[in-house]
C-alpha cells in the first residue's frame, strides 16, 4: 500500500466515476482501476461494488476512504512541515470563509495577502460555518474566519474585527428615517432572513427576538444578494452586515439603509486554526492582514 493508491481511492470517492477520477489523478483509467484492484487484493476485502451504473463503495470501502483521507491529510502536513522549515512564508495555505463575509472582505484581502506573502499560495474555500469547522477538524483547511463564539479546545484563534449590522428597508418604508434606529422600533416587525446553516441567520434571529421582532414566514434567502434585491423590490426588511453595504458594493437607489444607536447588533469575527498546525506561527500575521483589509468600516478587536 502506498499514498498514491490511497489518492486514487479518495479521487474515486469524490468523483464516483473511474474516468473522471483518473483524469483528476493525471493517470489513465486502466491504471487507476488496476491499482484499486491491487489495493483490494492487498487488504483482502472488496472496496468497490462493480457492475453498477455508478461507482458504489462497500461498507469496508467507506471506512477505508475515511481513514485514507486522514492519512493523506497527515502526509500533507509532513510536507508542509518541510516547506515551513525551509521557508516559513512558502507553501500552500488553505483558508476558509463563510458566504456572508467572503464576497465583501476577500476583494480587499487577496491583493494584500499577495503583497505580504508573495511566495505563499493561499487557496480559498467558501462554505457555511459548520462545514468550515468540520474541514478544519479533518485537516482539509488550515485556517478559517468564523464568528465568535467557537468553543473547541483544539482550536487557537486571533481576533479580527467587530462588524455592525444595519437595517435595510425599501425606500419610503415607515422605518426609512434619517436618524439612528432604536432597537425598540423593530417591535412587531417581521424580517427577511437567510436559510438555515448561515451563522448570520442565528445572529439576526437572536437580535430580533430581543427587540420584539420576528421572521417573515414563507421566505428564506440563500444569499445576501437575494436579500438585498428582495428588500429593494419592496418585499420586506432585513439586517445586512456593514461590509456588505460599503464600497465597492454599488448602492441600490431603491434600498434605504439605517444604522442603529449603540449598542448596535453586530458579529465578532476571528481567525481560527488548529493548535497543532504547521502554520501556527504564521497565523497572527495572516490575521493582521485580514483585519487591516476590512478598513475603517469595522472596529478592530483586541
Amino acid at each position: 500500500m502506498n499514498l498514491r493508491d490511497l489518492e486514487y481511492l479518495v479521487a474515486l470517492d469524490e468523483h464516483r466515476h473511474f474516468g473522471r477520477a483518473a483524469a483528476a489523478c493525471f493517470v489513465s483509467q486502466p491504471t487507476l482501476s488496476t491499482q484499486v484492484r491491487k489495493l483490494e487484493t492487498e487488504l483482502g476485502v472488496q472496496l468497490i461494488e462493480r457492475g453498477a451504473r455508478q461507482v458504489l463503495f462497500t461498507t469496508a470501502g467507506d471506512e477505508v476512504v475515511r481513514r485514507a483521507r486522514h492519512i493523506l491529510s497527515e502526509a500533507e502536513d509532513i510536507r508542509d512541515i518541510s516547506r515551513q522549515l525551509n521557508s516559513p512564508h512558502t507553501g500552500t495555505l488553505r483558508l476558509g470563509i463563510f458566504p456572508t463575509l467572503g464576497p465583501y472582505l476577500l476583494p480587499h484581502a487577496v491583493p494584500k495577502l499577495g503583497e505580504v506573502f508573495p511566495d505563499l499560495e493561499v487557496l480559498l474555500t467558501e462554505a457555511k460555518s459548520l462545514d468550515l469547522s468540520d474541514q478544519l477538524r479533518a485537516g482539509t483547511l488550515d485556517a478559517a474566519v468564523l464568528a465568535r463564539p467557537v468553543h473547541e479546545e483544539w482550536l487557537a484563534d486571533a481576533p479580527l474585527f467587530r462588524e455592525d449590522f444595519v437595517l435595510a428597508t425599501p425606500v419610503g418604508h415607515e422605518l426609512d428615517k434619517p436618524v439612528p434606529l432604536q432597537a425598540t422600533e423593530l417591535q412587531g416587525q417581521h424580517l427577511l432572513l437567510l436559510d438555515d446553516g448561515h451563522c448570520l441567520r442565528d445572529q439576526a434571529l437572536e437580535f430580533c427576538q430581543g427587540a420584539g421582532a420576528g421572521e417573515r414566514d414563507g421566505f428564506r434567502a440563500t444569499s445576501l444578494e437575494t436579500l438585498r434585491h428582495m428588500v429593494a423590490a419592496g418585499v420586506g426588511i432585513t439586517l445586512l452586515p456593514e461590509l456588505a453595504v460599503a464600497p465597492p458594493v454599488i448602492d441600490n437607489p431603491r434600498l434605504a439603509l439605517r444604522r442603529f444607536n449603540d449598542p448596535a447588533p453586530h458579529r465578532d469575527l476571528a481567525l481560527f486554526w488548529r493548535k497543532t498546525s504547521v502554520y501556527r506561527d504564521l497565523m497572527p500575521q495572516l490575521a493582521d492582514v485580514l483585519r487591516e483589509s476590512a478598513g475603517d468600516v469595522v472596529r478592530p478587536l483586541s
